[in-house]
């Protein structure tokens, strides 16, 4: 009979870009049971809400992670809008949007370059992030910034992009798509990726859904579960169709930030071919007094911002559920009955955003 013995996995780890701790009962090789704890990176901004103003509080909201921050920004200012009633402008819709694609676009490439990183393929991690600085030339150009942008406000955005930067924006893209072909075959269709990531870390339809799976784990896993359906900010007048997988492991979890690159590119190309001119902003004045759920669509999946006012500056309440924290009893699931080896490939393969889950 095999003797168990429990090792640690992490916080810090040469594959973990940030501190997840796994506790890992193996018997031999195999992992029998997973422990998981957080709570390294706590720095109580939910708690801010106390001392900044509802405006102010936007680039707090942005700060709560370095990756997904647009789009956090983006889903706090939607639930204040939806509290207080205000008619955004169209134009600053359409921006959000493409911002937020670009966002997409950064963080798949970051994490497509990490991936190939765990498992020893340097030039592939070396060629993706070259891709992803192009991504945060343009955002730097038209936000002002790389990684914080700073960019949403409530009542809509601070800065505009004019129609010849829009132009060179998609020029750019078009030509990066052949480029994301070249490097998507070497993830989709090389040998070895292959024997790397199929039928590892499978997660069923049914556990993905009773798990409460979101984004690229749960569409992986053959639900087409995707937020930016319900027509936030602009997406409501765009045309796509959320990218599925059906085989639940780290190949189809792969496969669909892979693939979910061009529809990126495919919602900008759109959304630049159908902004319409106008302002970028409105005066806001008053402060909001009641409480709304905002939900987006960020890189990892669904995120929910509850925020509740009671008509003064300050928010009495403000509570995020990020999609990794969602994702972290699926990922417990998918690392039973797997290899010691295969361990990191798989913690990897949920894209998880440690920085998000902990606020």
């Amino acid at each position: 009979m095999s003797k168990q013995i429990t090792i640690p996995f992490g916080p810090q780890h040469p594959v973990l870009p940030e501190p997840l701790h796994l506790d890992l009962v193996l018997e031999d090789e195999k992992v029998v049971d997973v422990i998981p704890t957080i709570g390294y990176v706590h720095r109580g901004l939910e708690k801010l809400v106390e001392k900044r103003e509802y405006t102010e509080y936007v680039f707090i909201a942005e700060r709560i992670c370095g990756i997904c921050s647009f789009i956090h920004s983006q889903t706090y200012v939607q639930g204040i809008e939806q509290i207080m009633g205000l008619e955004v402008p169209e134009r600053a819709q359409y921006l959000r949007t493409i911002w937020g694609e670009y966002s997409r676009l950064h963080s798949h490439l970051l994490w497509l370059g990490l991936f190939a990183d765990s498992m020893g393929f340097e030039s592939v991690f070396m060629n993706a992030w070259r891709l992803r600085e192009h991504i945060l030339d343009d955002l730097e150009a038209t936000t002002g910034g790389r990684v914080i942008q700073g960019v949403c406000k409530v009542g809509g955005v601070r800065k505009d992009i004019t129609p010849e930067k829009l132009d060179e924006m998609l020029k750019g893209l078009k030509s990066m798509e052949h480029e994301l072909t070249d490097l998507n075959n070497v993830f989709l269709h090389d040998s070895s990726m292959k024997h790397r990531l199929k039928g590892v870390g499978v997660l069923s339809k049914e556990d993905a859904y009773y798990l409460g799976a979101v984004g690229p784990t749960a569409r992986g896993s053959s639900l087409a579960i995707d937020i930016r359906e319900t027509g936030y900010g602009a997406l409501g007048k765009i045309n796509f169709k959320p990218v599925v997988e059906h085989d639940g492991d780290c190949y189809a979890r792969c496969a669909i930030r892979a693939k979910e690159m061009f529809t990126s590119i495919d919602i900008i190309e759109q959304c630049i071919k159908k902004i319409p001119d106008g302002p970028v902003d409105m005066k806001v004045t008053g402060a909001p007094n009641g409480e709304y759920f905002s939900r987006t669509e960020q890189p990892r999946g669904e995120v929910i911002h509850y925020i509740k006012g009671n008509g003064k500056k300050n928010l009495v309440r403000h509570r995020v559920r990020t999609p990794t924290f969602t994702n972290i009893p699926p990922l417990v699931t998918l690392l039973k009955g797997c290899e010691l080896a295969d361990v990191p490939v798989i913690v990897l393969s949920i894209d998880p955003c440690i920085g998000c889950a902990e606020r």
